[in-house]
């Protein structure tokens, strides 16, 4: 099982970034990888929703029912997909009265086994590793300073 564990300081505020990870149907916009974002449920405490990424020429699609907790945290858990596991928190945490945060994600995984799992293993790394600069970048474009 693979795990990532990023944090970064900002100069935004924990909803600012929460607004910007709940999101979900702009992730297309800013996530080269994914080419689809959708919510495919609402509930008391969140959605469910499915992402598809697609990376030379290969699609997939996994859904994940997501857990909020304005504005400080979402965690997700896998529903269904090219996983066998998959489990997540982003965890918004207020700095300097609010106006800036602490951006932390935790995420453990593994790819189902298989062929699949020898092209996918790989490219969820990048893309896992790279996920919170994502977010970053997003923010930076959103909520200039």
């Amino acid at each position: 099982m693979k795990t990532v564990e990023k944090s970064v300081l900002l100069w935004h505020t924990p909803q600012q970034m929460y607004d910007l990870v709940t999101a979900v149907h702009h992730y297309p916009d800013f996530l080269p990888w994914c080419h689809e974002a959708q919510v495919l449920a609402h509930h008391p405490d969140g959605v469910t929703a499915a992402i598809g990424l697609r990376v030379a020429g290969i699609s997939q699609r996994f859904t994940t029912r997501n857990t909020h907790q304005a504005p400080h945290q979402v965690s997700l858990a896998l529903v269904d997909g090219p996983f066998s596991h998959l489990q997540g928190q982003w965890r918004f945490d207020p700095l300097d009265d609010g106006r800036a945060c602490k951006v932390s994600l935790h995420l453990t995984y593994q790819i189902a086994s298989g062929k699949l799992a020898a092209w996918l293993t790989p490219v969820f790394d990048k893309i896992a590793a790279n996920l919170v600069q994502a977010f970053v970048d997003r923010a930076e474009r959103v909520y200039p300073t």
